[in-house]
């Protein structure tokens, strides 16, 4: 008899471990959920080093093409743009060609140009080439050398083709030669219209 004591005692166990274990009417346990782990993203922060770097680039570059191709522009037209004279300022019209030679002092004057001749005594195998200046007082003389041209040109090779070789390798030659074309030329216009010869090529050949 004991021994069917103990056998109903174990029924009531056996079926508090089935009451126990989860039947399909009993709730789910509840799941805890998953840990979220939060990554910057990479490419994000390459970005903005490339801009960091593009902009400390550009910066020094943006700077020179402005200073080049706006300011300085700018700034060389308002150097550039005259300023405005005032009338009482204006720079007086130039003067006719007379009133500048009587400013500058320059006595009225004759040129003589390239006048060639044979030197006497040389049976035409040595030449006198030259040209000179002659100029006086008077203020009519280019007006009396144009007029009487053609006796003065002849005045001038009569007196250069009487030298000699020897005349012009003595010393004070060519102030002789002055004295000779000053007289020779007042004398053929009459009265003293010529006062010196200056020489601006005298070439003997």
């Amino acid at each position: 008899m004991p021994a069917k004591t103990e056998a109903k005692d174990a029924a009531p166990a056996a079926a508090e471990k089935t009451s126990a274990a989860p039947g399909k009417g009993a709730p789910p346990a509840e799941k805890a959920p998953p840990a979220v782990v939060e990554t910057a993203p990479a490419s994000g922060g390459k970005a903005g080093l490339f801009a960091a770097i593009g902009a400390v680039v550009l910066a020094p570059a943006l700077s020179f093409a402005v200073a080049q191709y706006v300011l300085l522009p700018r700034l060389e037209k308002q150097l550039a743009a005259p300023e405005a004279t005032p009338a009482s300022d204006a720079a007086p019209a130039p003067a006719a060609d007379g009133d500048k030679k009587g400013k500058a002092g320059a006595p009225p004057s004759y040129q003589f140009d390239n006048v060639v001749v044979n030197l006497a005594g040389t049976m035409g195998t040595r030449y006198l080439k030259t040209s000179f200046l002659v100029t006086g007082t008077d203020a009519g003389l280019q007006a009396l050398f144009e007029t009487n041209k053609a006796r003065l040109t002849d005045v001038t090779l009569n007196v250069l083709s009487s030298l000699t070789l020897a005349d012009l390798e003595e010393p004070g030659s060519k102030n002789v030669l002055r004295e000779k074309l000053v007289g020779a030329y007042n004398q053929a216009l009459g009265r003293k219209v010529a006062d010196q010869v200056y020489f601006s090529d005298f070439v003997v050949q």
